[in-house]
């Protein structure tokens, strides 16, 4: 009887002693051209975690095209955090009641502690001498571009199309047109930007690549270095990318405060470091400072020319849109 009753004890210590030092595990649930920046955030946060707390932590990430990501997340895929390349696709979510509805408001800068801008890539040594947006409408040239309606990259490449034509102080019916030339370009729509530089590295096809700034050092990295050139156009957008906590996650885990630390930690500089080491734009201005990489260039935000993304994605990226419209005529 002694020995049943210290071998119960036994099994209770053992089973308390493995709950005490079960490992949190944090899911981000991200877009597809972060994949390398957030390899090198997690074992950094890691790190930073164990040594503020004393505790372990384990964190997964999954990637794929932003609004794809969303609607996963929508229904049901349990992400402790959210880290999308547009607001919309957060804003989806606290529509939802899956994050918070003043979830902008839960961290600096709006909720996003890096932004980025949409550049051209080209092959080495640019044959298509592609210098600005408006070459993207020549006849002789094909433009890989991500579908916007399944990734924020191919949002913010049309936005950044049709910003350009009202920069140069053209009419929203000019920059319609422009937008018509070129998506008539555009040989297939990529569903991600990954799979879009897959298309256009991998399969050989299309001129130029629409993508965003940090792009660049993911290409080099996967593909090596020399295989293409960045072109700067005269006009871009600024990408915020934006995070939120996952609150109906976080609730049933009972993970909000370490879900809280890891959105936290991005914009230490540690994690901004690492930004700009991925070609991502840090918010922190000394280490945005440190790093001469980032080219100065004309920028304008979404505000400026479309009111907010939420509008955006009503006038041009809903079904029946502006971009269905034109879209459909290029085609």
């Amino acid at each position: 009887m002694k020995t049943t009753f210290r071998s119960l004890i036994s099994v209770c210590a053992l089973a308390a002693a493995s709950i005490a030092g079960a490992q949190t595990t944090l899911l981000n649930v991200s877009y597809d051209v972060a994949r390398e920046f957030y390899k090198d955030i997690n074992p950094a946060f890691i790190a930073h975690h164990k040594k503020t707390t004393g505790k372990d932590i384990k964190v997964d990430q999954s990637h794929a095209g932003s609004s794809a990501q969303a609607r996963a997340v929508a229904d049901g895929l349990e992400a402790d955090v959210v880290t999308f390349n547009t607001t919309s696709d957060i804003d989806f979510l606290a529509d939802k009641g899956v994050v918070a509805k003043d979830w902008r408001g839960k961290f600096a800068h709006g909720a996003a502690p890096t932004t980025s801008t949409m550049l051209i890539l080209v092959r080495k040594g640019n044959p298509k001498n592609i210098k600005d947006w408006d070459d993207l409408t020549r006849p002789d040239v094909k433009v890989i571009v991500v579908n916007p309606k399944t990734g924020g990259n191919g949002r913010m490449a049309y936005l950044a199309a049709w910003g350009y034509v009202r920069a140069k102080g053209g009419s929203d019916e000019q920059a319609a047109e422009f937008i018509g030339k070129l998506y008539k370009n555009v040989p297939a729509l990529a569903r991600g930007g990954r799979d879009a530089t897959g298309i256009f590295l991998q399969r050989g096809i299309g001129d130029a690549l629409v993508t965003f700034e940090s792009e660049v050092v993911s290409v080099e990295k996967e593909f090596g270095a020399g295989k293409v050139d960045a072109v700067y156009p005269s006009v871009s957008i600024v990408a915020e990318n934006p995070v939120a906590v996952v609150e109906r996650t976080v609730a049933k885990k009972g993970t909000a405060a370490e879900a809280k630390a890891y959105l936290d930690f991005l914009y230490t500089p540690e994690a901004q470091a690492i930004a700009a080491r991925h070609n991502i734009r840090p918010r922190d201005e000394a280490v945005l400072k440190a790093n001469p990489q980032f080219k100065p260039i004309k920028l304008f935000t979404v505000d400026q020319y479309f009111g907010s993304l939420a509008e955006a994605q009503k006038v041009h990226f809903n079904d029946g849109g502006r971009f269905d419209q034109l879209y459909g005529g290029a085609k």
